[in-house]
């Protein structure tokens, strides 16, 4: 069984409703997205390591790469479109009195 190991990567209030930023934890460039609710995935598109965030632009569930318009989910991380069975890793996130932290291991 794999413990969580929690690290507060924002405070409150840094990612607005409807928006994500990129964070590099422990040499991993993570983004986290506010939108109906704090979601956290990979940050690097799998096609040609672009960012998705925080240029990428949202639209309910999807984030949408802004180099080559690739579809990801921003719960789940799964790829929407092109090629089958492509994931981002997704980080657990519990939002805390003092800040935004993500389960990194």
């Amino acid at each position: 069984m794999n413990e969580l190991v929690w690290k507060k990567v924002a405070e409150k209030g840094t990612i607005q409703i409807g928006k994500s930023k990129e964070f590099e934890i422990e040499g991993k460039k993570i983004a986290i997205f506010n939108q109906d609710g704090y979601h956290a995935l990979d940050s690097v598109c799998v096609h040609q390591d672009g960012s998705i965030a925080p240029e990428g632009k949202i639209e309910g569930d999807v984030v949408e790469c802004p180099l080559h318009f690739w579809h990801y989910n921003i719960k789940t991380g799964e790829l929407m479109d092109y090629l089958k069975g492509v994931k981002l890793k997704k980080y657990e996130v519990d939002i805390r009195d003092d800040g935004i932290y993500l389960d990194v291991d």
